[in-house]
């Protein structure tokens, strides 16, 4: 009797556990149901990796993209906050290279012979970044990684294995990445500007012999926690076959329970509405307190790939991209930084230093950063006007909103406006409130928070912070500036346990 009670036992356990695991649909309402691994949420901060052919000629007027040339190349015309009558790359192509000059010729100059990934990944985890993203293919059709449709689709070498580098990038960096704390992940652009086959009225063929096949590839070979698709804003979501596709990750494929997706699988996606078992995409946008997970991607200059046209003051500062960090992380979302390293695999040194900057504040205030979730108020502004995003791009006529806006919030408000004075996250019973600015009265109100016996802290040294309340606030009284003592740069944080 027990051996017939033990047997009925182990078989409900095996068909709870089945009946448990559950099977995605190509369906928006069955893919709806996949959640988002917890590991993408706790993570916070991420590094973008946009590296490629146009990392050679590297160069677009100041507010592009520099990892568009081949499209502002054969277009005569650059988008974004370029300013008039600025020199086009047509101009720039053809003074330095000639009008005869084939993009593709720029794959067999994609040299690489600086390429460390062993430094690029410690570098990363110097950073504090929980997790990476690299170009595996961007909209020239350039791969990273040894790619026989690439090779087959084009007629000629259009891989980093065949062309210049001769080498599998894509492998080297996973291999190096995977011997830290950071996660590996991909970018894979859908659509490619002018591959043969997706030139084509019918795109199944590009999309069935080419894209997905490469997809495939590329999560069976590497297995990145990440898969950041991008350019599906042509065509729906039928066209690209996301949903099976995605199907076929969550329920097949070697990473199915570990990988995070973004949002570009097709232009019938709503952003907001829709999860798609995904996170929300933004770009060089203001933050939003969105229902589900969100991350707001962008360089350290306005270009994403490296564009020896910005100067110093077209790279953000050490200060603008922590107070950048602190505003998205306070509104539920992550941060995913781009560097662009030159063709020969170097990067800059003003990017290398700026994120041993944002490591260095995180290494000590990392704790209200990472594994954290947004308070009922994300922020407390100051008196004054609330400025927003939105509003600053369309007054200003930007079509990227520059990491300059969180200073007008922060530390630069323009006449009449408040700033954001504390940003919050929490983390089990804890709540962190930060400040992007020290006290020079020595005392901190937060409204709306009625403390009792709670321990408030500050976190970087751990003294003790006296406390009271005022009405429905709380006064907290903070410690004389120690240079000292307190080492942290651009923003200190307040502890409160319970």
């Amino acid at each position: 009797m027990k051996h017939l009670i033990t047997c009925i036992l182990f078989v409900m356990c095996i068909f709870q556990q089945a009946s448990s695991q559950q099977r995605y649909e190509p369906s928006f309402e069955s893919l709806e149901k996949r959640p988002i691994p917890g590991w993408f949420e706790d993570s916070k901060f991420g590094i973008f990796i946009h590296w490629g052919p146009y990392s050679v000629p590297s160069w677009s007027p100041k507010g592009s993209y520099s990892e568009w040339y081949q499209m502002w190349l054969n277009s005569k015309k650059t988008g974004g906050n370029v300013a008039p009558d600025a020199k086009e790359i047509w101009q720039h192509h053809q003074e330095n290279y000639g009008q005869h000059y084939s993009y593709y010729n720029f794959g067999e100059e994609f040299k690489t012979t600086d390429f460390d990934a062993t430094y690029w990944a410690g570098l990363f985890e110097k950073a504090g970044a929980k997790y990476i993203v690299l170009t595996s293919k961007h909209h020239d059709g350039f791969t990273l990684w040894p790619s026989a449709e690439a090779d087959r689709t084009w007629g000629f070498p259009w891989s980093s294995m065949t062309a210049g580098p001769k080498r599998d990038l894509v492998g080297e960096l996973k291999t190096a990445v995977d011997k830290t704390s950071v996660k590996f992940g991909l970018y894979y652009s859908l659509y490619e500007w002018y591959n043969p086959l997706y030139l084509k009225a019918d795109k199944s063929e590009y999309v069935d012999k080419h894209m997905i096949p490469q997809m495939r590839d590329l999560v069976n070979r590497y297995q990145p926690w990440l898969l950041w698709t991008d350019g599906a804003w042509e065509q729906p979501s039928s066209v690209w076959k996301s949903k099976e596709f995605l199907s076929w990750l969550y329920n097949e494929s070697p990473i199915k329970d570990k990988v995070a997706v973004n949002d570009r699988w097709g232009n019938d996606f709503n952003k907001k509405e829709t999860s798609f078992g995904n996170f929300i995409s933004t770009e060089y946008d203001g933050v939003e307190a969105l229902s589900r997970p969100w991350e707001e991607c962008r360089g350290i200059g306005y270009s994403f790939g490296y564009n020896q046209n910005e100067d110093i003051n077209d790279y953000n500062s050490a200060q603008t991209l922590i107070h950048m960090l602190l505003d998205i992380v306070s509104h539920g979302g992550n941060l995913l930084l781009d560097i662009g390293p030159d063709g020969s695999g170097k990067i800059p040194p003003v990017m290398q230093q700026r994120l041993l900057e944002i490591g260095k504040w995180l290494s000590v205030n990392g704790e209200a950063i990472y594994g954290t979730r947004r308070w009922k108020n994300p922020v407390q502004w100051s008196a004054g006007k609330q400025s927003d995003g939105a509003t600053y791009k369309k007054e200003n006529k930007l079509n990227y909103l520059g990491g300059d806006f969180i200073l007008k919030q922060t530390t630069n408000p323009d006449p009449g406006y408040g700033v954001k004075e504390l940003f919050f996250t929490t983390k089990g019973k804890n709540m962190y409130a930060i400040m992007p600015t020290w006290r020079s009265n020595g005392k901190v109100v937060i409204r709306d928070l009625n403390l009792t016996n709670e321990k408030v802290s500050l976190l970087e040294t751990g003294q003790v912070l006296k406390h009271k309340k005022i009405g429905k606030d709380t006064e907290i009284q903070l410690p004389s500036f120690d240079p000292n003592k307190i080492k942290s740069q651009y923003a200190f944080v307040i502890k409160i346990e319970g």
